[in-house]
């Protein structure tokens, strides 16, 4: 019928596109771009290297776009290999004809190229760490030939990083953490708005059991081992959930009350976190997502006092922090922690400052304030017009 036809002049929906840095396994960045993509059901969604069966079937409902890296089909365990190209693959995205590009990125998915006229919003994760705030210990861990060869990539990263900053025309941080970094390497402002934690998934009246838990990808920069050492000197039960390439040394170092049972599904995870007896964040996380679902399962937090746990958890209320990396420390603080102070409830009310459903309002709102802005485009070229930055070769700390 003519009546159901639209008029010249109604609007038409804006045409939005989402990207992500890439899609291979399930980790806290990912667990956001999939509530991001709830809430943009329509949008289209690019990547630079997918994986559908490392992504545990989460995004199989969408039409992923990727890069031309896709071809060599690489997994999370071999997709480092192909640092250097990242950033062209993020410029060769097609992003013609989009109004709105909303990029997910803790590395380079807010270089992509959009028209003119496209509003560019960024939710920023971190600025990629191994160039920036994690470069010398990045080195330091390398041969003098490796750590030669990635002086020079990153120092081009960190110059073609600046510039792809310059080209958003917002940025939300996920902490105040990574908020001053963007500020501090990009010279850009941003606002914070914190990851969404399902808190539904738990269930806070669960009893607790003796077991102290560790939630984390099993990287080097994570600093399990520091939790390994200490358990293995106090010999307290420890369960270390996740897997990575540092499994193998920190299997060598524990000792029989340590556990490692790899990565294991959503609903198990809330399982040992409901009945465990604390979580521990060994690691500078940017946010954490772990520690807010062990509050959202009642149990409490020891964690490094650093990034953005400072954030989330509170002081002698629903956990307790540790000052240094050192085992001994750590230690100290478990033996003179008393988790069964915590009240369970003030766990939960603590972890609901961060559910879903106040991220999916906060991102509408940013959009809807980013599309507002009519000096955002010139803003934009007045900052590509400026001369570059020059990126120092020193160090480079949050």
């Amino acid at each position: 019928m003519e009546g159901d036809r639209p008029t010249a002049s109604e609007p038409t929906a804006p045409r939005v596109a989402l990207i992500h840095d890439f899609l291979l396994d399930v980790r806290g960045a990912e667990r956001v771009f999939a509530v991001m993509c709830d809430l943009f059901p329509e949008a289209d969604v690019f990547t630079a290297v997918y994986d559908p069966v490392g992504t545990e079937g989460r995004f199989s409902h969408r039409d992923i776009r990727t890069s031309f890296l896709q071809r060599l089909r690489p997994t999370a365990r071999t997709f480092r290999a192909l640092l250097p190209l990242y950033p062209y693959a993020m410029e060769s995205m097609d992003l013609r004809g989009y109004d709105i590009v909303l990029s997910s990125s803790s590395a380079w998915a807010h270089g992509v190229l959009v028209d003119e006229d496209a509003i560019h919003v960024c939710y920023c994760h971190n600025p990629f760490r191994y160039a920036w705030n994690a470069r010398d210990e990045t080195l330091r861990a390398r041969n003098p030939v490796q750590a030669l060869a990635l002086r020079i990539v990153f120092q081009r990263w960190r110059q073609w990083d600046w510039i792809a900053a310059q080209r958003v025309d917002r940025y939300i941080a996920n902490s105040e953490t990574t908020s001053r970094r963007i500020s501090r390497y990009f010279s850009r402002d941003s606002s914070v708005l914190h990851p969404p934690v399902e808190c539904s998934r738990f269930d806070p009246t669960t009893p607790a059991g003796d077991q102290y838990v560790v939630l984390s990808e099993l990287m080097r920069h994570k600093r399990i081992d520091v939790a390994v050492r200490a358990f293995t000197q106090l010999g307290l039960p420890l369960t270390v959930i996740g897997k990575g390439p540092d499994l193998k040394r920190l299997r060598k170092l524990a000792g029989p009350t340590i556990t490692f049972v790899g990565r294991v599904s959503d609903a198990e995870v809330a399982r040992i976190l409901q009945r465990s007896r604390a979580l521990v964040v060994t690691a500078t996380e940017e946010f954490g997502i772990a520690a807010v679902e062990a509050q959202a399962a009642g149990r409490p937090v020891i964690a490094l006092r650093d990034g953005g746990l400072r954030e989330t958890v509170i002081e002698g209320e629903t956990g307790a922090f540790y000052e240094t990396s050192d085992p001994a420390e750590l230690a100290r603080v478990i033996r003179e922690f008393d988790t069964t102070a915590i009240d369970p409830a003030a766990c939960r009310e603590s972890a609901m400052r961060f559910d879903r459903t106040r991220f999916e309002a906060g991102l509408r709102r940013e959009v809807a304030l980013a599309q507002e802005e009519p000096a955002a485009r010139a803003a934009r070229s007045e900052r590509l017009r400026a001369p570059r930055r020059v990126i120092p070769r020193g160090r480079s700390r949050a």
